[in-house]
């Protein structure tokens, strides 16, 4: 990401298939971005994506 990161990754998640291999590498792509001093957003998510993380306990990880 580099020295001139931004601060925030927009990530369109609109169409993406709402299971526990998407959650997995959003999270893994939000702990990259932490790391780096960014967070990850997520735009378009389908409902059963948000309950999804929801039921998995990574609301606020994810969703916040």
């Amino acid at each position: 990401m580099g020295a001139s990161a931004p601060k925030e990754f927009l990530v369109d998640v609109h169409g993406v298939r709402p299971d526990a291999l998407t959650v997995d590498a959003l999270v893994r792509l939000q702990v990259v971005a932490r790391r780096e001093g960014c967070r990850v957003r997520l735009r378009g998510a389908p409902k059963e994506l948000v309950q999804l993380i929801a039921f998995m306990g990574l609301r606020e990880v994810l969703l916040d």
